[in-house]
C-alpha cells in the first residue's frame, strides 16, 4: 500500500543502533549533474530548463524505456535517479520482489504537476497530466519498471526531515519481509530539482556506511 501523508514537524528520535542495515549506494542529481556514489557520472551545464536537462540525462545515461516521455517531471527525475542508483546492481536477483521497499519525501508534492493540470482545465482537461497529480506515482512508477512490490511511502515535509525517516525506514527494515529499501528526498517545481536517493540493504558485502543519521548528513551534503 502507498501513503501519502503531509507532516510539518519531526516527531521521533533518530533512532540510531536499531539493528543491522547500510548504505550501499547513493545517487545525487542537481544543479544540471548525475553523481553516483561520490562520483561525477555526467554534468549538463547549458541545460537551463528542467525538462531539457531531464530528456538530455536520459539519453546520457542510455535507457530504453518509452514511457519516461509520458511521465510528469517528479517521476522522471525519480526513474534516472533510482536507475542511476541501481546501476551496476542486481538487485532483482538478490532479493524477492516484495523484499524491496521504496520511501520518499519532498516539499511540493506533486505541485508541479497540479500547476500543468490546472492550465489544461481552462480549454480541455488532460487526463494524460491528471494521473501525474499525487506524489507517489513517482513510487509507482519506479516500482512498475524494476517490479518491486514491497512496502512504500511518500511524505511531504518543509525539508528534508532526516532523523523522521531515518526512524521510519528502520523500523520499516526490522520487519523480516524487507531486505532492501530505496529511500530519499525527491523534489522538483518548475526549474528546480534535486534527487538524493538512497540505497539500503541489510545483506550488504560493503559495511562501509552503516544506516545512521550522521552517514546520511554525511553523503546527502
Amino acid at each position: 500500500m502507498t501513503h501519502s501523508v503531509n507532516i510539518a514537524t519531526d516527531p521521533l528520535s533518530s533512532g540510531e543502533g536499531r539493528g543491522e542495515v547500510f548504505i550501499t549506494g547513493y545517487s545525487i542529481i542537481s544543479n544540471g549533474g548525475v553523481e553516483k556514489d561520490g562520483h561525477l557520472v555526467w554534468k549538463e551545464p547549458s541545460a537551463q530548463h528542467t525538462d531539457n536537462f531531464l530528456v538530455s540525462a536520459y539519453r546520457q545515461m542510455g535507457l530504453s524505456y518509452p514511457k519516461f516521455f509520458k511521465m510528469d517531471n517528479l517521476s522522471k527525475l525519480g526513474l534516472l535517479a533510482s536507475e542511476n542508483l541501481l546501476s551496476g546492481t542486481d538487485l532483482k536477483g538478490k532479493y524477492k520482489p516484495d523484499e524491496i521497499s521504496v520511501v520518499f519525501a519532498n516539499a511540493s508534492s506533486s505541485l508541479d504537476a497540479d500547476q500543468k493540470y490546472f492550465d489544461t482545465i481552462k480549454d480541455i482537461a488532460s487526463p494524460a497530466l491528471f494521473v501525474y497529480t499525487l506524489p507517489n506515482i513517482v513510487i509507482g512508477e519506479i516500482c512498475i519498471k524494476n517490479g518491486f512490490k514491497g512496502e512504500n511511502a511518500f511524505f511531504v515535509f518543509d525539508k528534508f526531515e532526516a532523523k523522521f525517516l531515518h526512524q521510519y525506514v528502520q523500523t520499516l527494515m526490522q520487519q523480516n519481509t524487507n531486505k532492501a529499501c530505496i529511500f530519499g528526498w525527491l523534489e522538483l517545481i518548475g526549474d528546480s530539482y534535486e534527487a538524493a536517493l538512497f540505497l539500503l540493504e541489510k545483506e550488504a558485502a560493503d559495511k562501509t556506511n552503516p544506516f545512521t543519521l550522521e552517514n546520511i548528513y554525511k553523503l546527502y551534503s
